[in-house]
């Protein structure tokens, strides 16, 4: 059973870098969250999601935190 690791995923270089590297050169199921505090449009969730599973995320959830912020 692999090793479980979520990763705050913006879609940025670093945090794409990370997801990779932690999916394939450490070989964990990388779990990655958005939080979206209103920034984001739905299209721009869309591509930040559909990055997330390119890079090697086992599952991407987009937290809708625009209440709190």
């Amino acid at each position: 059973m692999k090793e479980k690791v979520v990763l705050a995923f913006s879609g940025g270089l670093d945090t794409s870098f990370c997801a990779k590297y932690l999916s394939e050169e450490k070989g964990y199921d990388v779990y990655t969250a958005v939080a979206n505090t209103g920034g984001f449009s739905e299209e721009n969730l869309k591509t930040i999601e559909a990055n997330a599973y390119k890079l090697g995320a086992v599952k991407h959830v987009a937290l809708d935190v625009t209440k709190d912020y």
